[in-house]
């Protein structure tokens, strides 16, 4: 599998690389979230996928992990494996595909949001899936804002930090975090995070 598209694979990338370690240290945060039925969306290589299920494995039942490469998903298929992992190739912009995968008491989505057309709609969507009670862990790189073409090759745009909260105003619990290098906290006044993860409870039955 080639490194492209912003895909993280480690078994290609120096273990000291920081943009491996970054994605290590998200999922790393998310263990203490996933419960239950977990969906992975944009899971790539799938070794996040395969991280949860092992450090979670007395504490969930399953865990999707879906990304739009049908490589990449052949590529987690053979190499990160686990007896409560299964991988499905499809859209999160396909309203179809994303109904037919049914409803998840955690969802885990990093660096997704700037990918899709309208960022709103997908929230929504993601709302849809989760149970009452649910959990979403989402992150998402800063940027000029929704109005303001990006200069990365594969995002529409990267969203400001005000946007970035305004996005979850459905959700009646939201806790945000933010990350610079490997380091996950909440914010501090005299430091600029490049990048933030939101996480959100859905109402109780």
């Amino acid at each position: 599998m080639k490194l492209t598209d912003e895909r993280v694979v480690p078994d290609l990338m120096n273990p000291m690389n920081g943009l491996l370690l970054e994605h290590i240290a998200r999922y790393q945060f998310s263990i203490e979230y996933a419960k239950g039925e977990v969906l992975d969306l944009a899971c790539g290589s799938g070794f996040g996928t395969q991280l949860i299920a092992k450090a979670r494995k007395e504490n969930i039942t399953t865990v999707i992990g879906v990304d739009v490469s049908s490589e990449a998903i052949l590529y987690a298929r053979g190499r990160y494996y686990h007896p409560l992992v299964s991988y499905k190739q499809g859209s999160v912009e396909d309203n179809n595909f994303m109904n037919s995968l049914g409803l998840f008491d955690t969802i885990i989505s990093f660096e997704t949001i700037e990918h899709v057309s309208d960022d709103r709609l997908f929230l929504q969507q993601l709302l849809n899936r989760l149970k009452p009670g649910g959990t979403l862990v989402l992150s998402t790189p800063f940027g000029k804002g929704r109005e303001t073409s990006c200069s990365a090759e594969f995002h529409y745009h990267q969203l400001t930090v005000d946007e970035f909260h305004h996005l979850f105003d459905a959700y009646p619990q939201t806790m945000f975090y933010y990350q610079k290098g490997v380091l996950i906290e909440p914010p501090r006044n005299s430091i600029h995070y490049p990048l933030g993860i939101a996480v959100c409870k859905t109402k109780e039955d």
